[in-house]
């Protein structure tokens, strides 16, 4: 069965983006503090966080016909697991491969 990402009226077929996506390179760079707001909006399987693999890109794609996101420019449709691990990450004071802080006087 193939792999989808459904936000609102939309759904994509993520297995095909990603055979579209293999052997590409990046082309540009998705800051990932424009997308975040949308976190909340998009279930997370928060037990897969800390398995994520943040070197793996994102998968954006035009939104068409955006409705009341006119402005929305590529949307991601794999990778918002990445972004909340990595949200998570920027949070975290130690623990797992973060070492706890020592400050000295």
């Amino acid at each position: 069965m193939n792999e989808a990402f459904h936000f609102l009226a939309w759904s994509w077929d993520v297995t095909t983006a990603k055979e579209y996506a293999a052997g590409r390179k990046p082309t540009g760079r998705l800051a990932p503090d424009t997308w975040r707001g949308y976190l909340s909006a998009i279930r997370i399987d928060d037990s897969r966080i800390g398995a994520v693999d943040l070197s793996v890109p994102l998968i954006a794609v035009p939104f068409p016909n955006a409705g009341p996101f006119p402005n929305a420019g590529p949307f991601i449709i794999d990778g918002w697991l990445r972004i909340a691990a990595e949200e998570e990450y920027a949070c975290r004071i130690h623990g797992g491969d973060k070492v706890a802080a020592v400050r000295i006087r």
